[in-house]
């Protein structure tokens, strides 16, 4: 089947547009082709171990683990390869002096940006396609080869479970173990308020289906003042809104879920009164801010690295791999402030893009016109 030439000029595009295009995107896409041939080679040779003791199959490493590897780490930094391509080529073109030509040739700065933020765009939208609906179940793929060939991550028991099913409705299962589906030592206790309104306790604990639950030699004790009613008996029924596949849910989980399963256990968490979901709304914020990244990346490597100096390409590309480093590093930081509390998830998330946003147009204002 032919493919069909995109029509630059039907978009309102010049031939100095397609050439910016085809050079920022060649450069993007070669660089990650580069990068990433090294980050499997190293990879393999750290595994190359494990993949031998464990029988590995070639077509589970290849198909299972590496095809699921390359585009986990491909967005992930998905800003340093923009940042890169940018730095490399708009350098090139700086010390042949094209960029000067261009601009005497009557098009303004803000007019060069044109073709640069067309690339981003492109490039953003694909970190977002790809970040939050095929990485997921890529992700989960390969945690399941990582757990059966390279090292144990799934856990067959959880241990002192406690957890808020409902608002003022407290769980708590010292131990549950997944072969039997069983959980031992548990309790219920409803609040009104402040105030301990009954308390459920039952020697063992049995997921039925959905949200249904056998629990044996329970206690119940429903309290109403100064009152108390109690109640035992060997089984019963009951009605529970929790699935055993969330004991073991922890901020690890992120990656393996969807934009959309990612917001609905966000909704699902915040409608119990959950407090402790950090974790996953960092993951889930860094869906929309990553790919917005592309942009401001495109911006300080424009207004950085089109000017011609002595140095040239060398030093734009020193500056450039510091300044996308501070930003890694920023994250990185700013994410542990997140989690342990300091601050919120939504503003730990976007500080990263808007510092260096700022630091862009600075960069874009004092850039040669």
């Amino acid at each position: 089947m032919k493919m069909k030439k995109i029509n630059y000029h039907a978009l309102g595009l010049k031939r100095i547009d397609t050439y910016i295009i085809k050079k920022f995107l060649g450069t993007y896409f070669f660089s990650i082709v580069l990068i990433l041939s090294i980050a499997v080679v190293f990879d393999l040779t750290e595994k190359l171990d494990n993949f031998v003791e464990n029988n590995a199959p070639l077509k589970a490493i290849i198909f299972d683990y590496y095809m699921n590897f390359i585009p986990f780490y491909m967005n992930m930094f998905s800003p340093l390869f923009t940042f890169i391509a940018v730095i490399f080529f708009t350098s090139k073109m700086a010390s042949n002096t094209e960029i000067i030509a261009i601009l005497s040739s009557g098009v303004s700065f803000r007019r060069l940006m044109l073709p640069y933020f067309l690339s981003a765009a492109l490039i953003a939208s694909i970190s977002f396609v790809v970040g939050g609906f095929i990485i997921p179940p890529a992700n989960k793929k390969m945690l399941t080869f990582e757990d059966k060939y390279v090292r144990k991550i799934k856990q067959d028991n959880a241990r002192n479970v406690q957890m808020e099913v409902e608002k003022g409705v407290i769980m708590y299962i010292e131990r549950y173990e997944v072969s039997n589906n069983t959980g031992y030592r548990f309790s219920l206790e409803k609040f009104e308020g402040k105030t301990l309104a009954s308390r459920l306790t039952a020697e063992t604990i049995t997921w039925d289906s959905v949200s249904r639950w056998k629990i044996t030699n329970y206690l119940q004790r429903d309290f109403n003042g100064m009152h108390e009613k109690i109640s035992k008996g060997i089984s019963k029924d009951t009605t529970i809104h929790v699935q055993p596949e969330e004991f073991f849910i922890t901020a690890q989980e992120a990656p393996q879920m969807n934009n959309m399963q990612l917001g609905s256990y966000l909704k699902k968490q915040r409608n119990r009164g959950v407090g402790n979901i950090q974790g996953f709304e960092d993951e889930y914020y860094k869906r929309f801010s990553m790919p917005l990244a592309a942009f401001i990346m495109t911006l300080i490597g424009v207004s950085l690295s089109s000017r011609k100096v002595r140095g040239g390409m060398g030093l734009h590309l020193g500056i450039g791999l510091a300044l996308s480093s501070l930003y890694i590093l920023f994250s990185t930081m700013s994410t542990s402030f997140s989690v342990s509390g300091t601050m919120s998830a939504f503003a730990a998330v976007w500080l990263p893009n808007i510092v260096f946003l700022l630091v862009g147009i600075y960069l874009y204002n004092t850039a040669p016109k």
